[in-house]
């Protein structure tokens, strides 16, 4: 990558810039994932439930979340050298919050990690859409696909990488030594930041923080927490949908509200242009096949084929080594025949990858399987990206960080969303086998099928998006 020339008028080297970026991001981005298979020892060391546990995935999710309509307010009132190393700084604080924790404390001491977790999760939610605007402003247009397939190793990779990550560090290490990881590659991130590999590259436009869209767009986090009761036992529903009703309500305020402002904190009208729809449909299903893979498959793993957590966690790195190595292929290709037909070709391998695992689910083997996540990961990176490129694409360079955090909210909520289906699907469909006289294994392997067969539906659905999709080959050369 040759050298640019940053706000300054200085040249930087566009390659170390990059690679700091998507390293710093990558190390965040795999906090989102990690934690999972460390439920177990947390519950036991502070004496907590699993519902209580689990807090420290879903309430990551959801601030998160709310956090990413910010970023283009930041961008834009920020140096993005200030923003970056700022926000890797709260990343560390809320990981040494995590790690000086002491198990004594209890259930006090499980809340107070929770401050650290969501110091983690505001980082990455403000980070995550910022990185790819920023991305998008250093590179020519016609060279977006190729440098987006590059980030694709983050947006893809990072999700599939922190179960597996996870799994090897905690068969030697205790569950701190996770978060030491992270606070170790955060701080030479933050070093190689400071140095000067990170420059100001972004034009500042400085406005009023409009508080009132910030507190409506916590309606986020409402509509975010429903979704993720859904399946669960015990679960208050009239509070739930009382929550959901007034979630809404601010939602629909903040949109309302966004159309309304000179200076909007999220600019809305971006979702007047045709193919970035598409765009943000299209990388929302893809999002939600790679997240039900990853989380799905392994409870097939353990549940049907009764592999230990270690392996379930294991057979996912061939799915994650196959994303990683796509996507800058996939990225490369787009630029070369265009976003339409790479998109079709992605989307054809998701669904062919669902189909497959329809049929091998009743196989009970576990290689079987493993391919058939390798395809649908793969076609994922035929997807994901290009699409968040397409989208940018189609959008004046003004409104980019606007597109990418409007993008990047809705695959969130999204995949959220997804998982939630699948998980209610999954246990309905085996509760209901189970209560007909069917056997354990048979449930299961019913419940299972429903599931498959739904995701089927979904990405048929995302294929026919793609089919409809403007091409714009020959505007982008």
């Amino acid at each position: 990558m040759q050298e640019s020339i940053d706000q300054n008028g200085k040249t930087y080297s566009r390659f170390w810039f990059i690679l700091t970026l998507l390293l710093g991001t990558f190390t965040m981005s795999i906090s989102q994932s990690s934690l999972s298979t460390a439920y177990p020892t947390l519950m036991q060391n502070f004496g907590i439930s699993a519902d209580t546990v689990q807090w420290l995935t879903t309430g990551f999710m959801l601030v998160m979340c709310v956090s990413m309509p910010i970023s283009p307010w930041m961008l834009n009132n920020l140096s993005f050298r200030q923003m970056f190393i700022g926000a890797l700084a709260i990343f560390d604080v809320g990981s040494l919050m995590i790690v000086f924790t002491p198990a004594s404390w209890g259930v006090n001491g499980f809340w107070f990690m929770m401050i650290g977790r969501v110091m983690e999760a505001f980082a990455v939610g403000v980070l995550f859409p910022s990185y790819q605007t920023v991305l998008l402003e250093i590179t020519p247009k016609d060279e977006r696909g190729t440098t987006m397939g590059i980030a694709g190793l983050v947006m893809g990779s990072a999700l599939a990488c922190g179960p597996i990550i996870s799994g090897i560090v905690l068969k030697f290490f205790d569950w701190k030594s996770l978060f030491i990881l992270f606070m170790i590659i955060i701080t030479v991130v933050i070093v190689m930041a400071g140095s000067g590999l990170i420059r100001n590259v972004m034009d500042r436009h400085e406005t009023s923080l409009d508080w009132l869209s910030v507190f409506l767009s916590i309606g986020l986090i409402g509509i975010m927490y429903v979704v993720n009761q859904i399946g669960k036992h015990r679960v208050n529903w009239a509070f739930n949908w009382g929550l959901l009703i007034v979630s809404l309500i601010a939602v629909v305020l903040f949109c309302v509200r966004q159309f309304k402002l000179k200076t909007p904190l999220l600019e809305l009208r971006v979702l007047k242009t045709f193919n970035y729809d598409m765009a943000i449909l299209l990388t929302g299903i893809s999002y939600v096949a790679l997240i039900v893979v990853t989380i799905i498959f392994p409870l097939y793993y353990q549940g049907v084929l009764h592999v230990s957590p270690f392996i379930s966690g294991m057979s996912l790195v061939p799915g994650a080594v196959f994303l990683s190595i796509l996507n800058p292929f996939t990225g490369k290709l787009a630029d070369m025949i265009g976003f339409k037909p790479t998109m079709i070709i992605g989307m054809l391998m998701i669904v062919a990858g669902w189909f497959l695992t329809l049929a091998m689910a009743d196989v009970q083997n576990l290689l079987g399987m493993i391919l058939c996540a390798m395809v649908i990961e793969g076609g994922n990176a035929f997807v994901m990206m290009p699409a968040v490129t397409l989208g940018a694409n189609s959008l004046p360079n003004d409104l980019v960080s606007h597109g990418t955090a409007v993008i990047t909210t809705v695959r969130q909520i999204l995949g959220s969303a997804g998982v939630a289906m699948a998980t209610m699907i999954l246990t309905t469909a085996t509760a209901n086998r189970l209560s007909m006289g069917a056997n354990k294994l048979a449930a299961s392997l019913h419940g299972y099928h429903v599931v498959f067969i739904t995701m089927i539906v979904i990405e048929v659905i995302g294929l026919g998006l793609a089919l409809i999709l403007r091409d714009t080959k020959k505007k982008t050369n």
